[in-house]
């Protein structure tokens, strides 16, 4: 497994991030995935309080606590559940966070948390107060980096302005190609990491019936499949291609993938320890649609 530097930061993740949003086997079955994962060479695990109001994060930490300090745990806050649990409500305000925080640390059986993340953001936001209370829990030591986790250019263009954010996890993939418009340029001067989610589009780029995505209908994603799989019968395995993919742009630090079995950890770190594709790979890859671009939240 390969690692890349968190921003500014001396903090070193592996490529090849544990999405941990999609477990939702026994305690049991999915602790041992995440040790697994461990073994394997995965230091970067990617949580939030939201997943499973909490539970997500109390298998978290109870798997990786006996290898607590040689590990990265990234989780998020700003989406508060409604008491009645009927659903959940946007709050980024400084005391909200606070709050949460401890609970987090608490689920999580550790004293701090290695990068903090807003869980979403829009303009209408206090977005000063949400930086101020991020700064201050890395004063306090209980962060260690923080960041957001967002599409929108426009908010991510003000915590680049305003903030020390260390990372932006953002949705990218061969289905997906709206952040190298502005955001990668902007993250990427500024020292920016990104954390890609969704790299292989919600199953459409692995195994799943071909389905409209965001901009491109279904014979699009038809012939984004096929094409995988033609070079895939050549040289990549189908399941690690879109990955490798993700992870050939420079402004990525990690992929961060879902996973919920033995056999997605697997393909996921083959992914990461393969040699990076060809350049004819790529182009071929590249060309097979035009890229999207955001048309809203500029």
């Amino acid at each position: 497994m390969k690692y890349r530097q968190l921003g500014k930061s001396s903090v070193k993740i592996s490529e090849i991030g544990f999405g941990c949003m999609s477990l939702h086997g026994s305690d049991a079955t999915d602790i041992a995935i995440l040790r697994q994962a461990v073994t394997l060479g995965i230091n970067f695990f990617d949580t939030a309080d939201l997943y499973q109001h909490g539970r997500n994060e109390t298998v978290v930490g109870e798997a990786l606590k006996e290898n607590r300090k040689n590990l990265i745990i990234a989780t998020k806050v700003g989406n508060q559940w409604r008491n009645d649990g009927s659903g959940f409500d946007w709050n980024p305000r400084k005391k909200y966070i606070f709050t949460s925080i401890e609970q987090s640390l608490k689920r999580l059986q550790t004293d701090y948390i290695d990068l903090y993340q807003l869980h979403g953001g829009t303009l209408d936001d206090p977005i000063d107060e949400t930086i101020e209370a991020f700064e201050i829990l890395k004063q306090q030591g209980k962060i260690r980096q923080y960041g957001i986790s967002s599409i929108r250019p426009n908010v991510i263009s003000q915590y680049v302005k305003k903030s020390a954010i260390a990372a932006v996890m953002m949705q990218y993939s061969l289905l997906d190609r709206r952040p190298e418009e502005v955001c990668f340029p902007l993250l990427r001067e500024n020292q920016i990491s990104v954390l890609a989610r969704g790299a292989l589009a919600k199953g459409l780029l692995v195994k799943k019936s071909p389905a409209s995505f965001l901009n491109y209908d279904i014979l699009s994603v038809e012939r984004m499949q096929d094409k995988i799989h033609a070079l895939a019968g050549k040289t990549e395995n189908a399941e690690q291609l879109p990955i490798q993919w993700v992870l050939h742009h420079p402004s990525i630090s990690s992929a961060v993938i879902g996973i919920r079995t033995i056999e997605q950890l697997q393909q996921a770190v083959a992914a990461g320890i393969a040699g990076g594709l060809s350049n004819n790979t790529l182009e071929q890859l590249n060309a097979v649609l035009p890229p999207n671009i955001y048309d809203m939240h500029r």
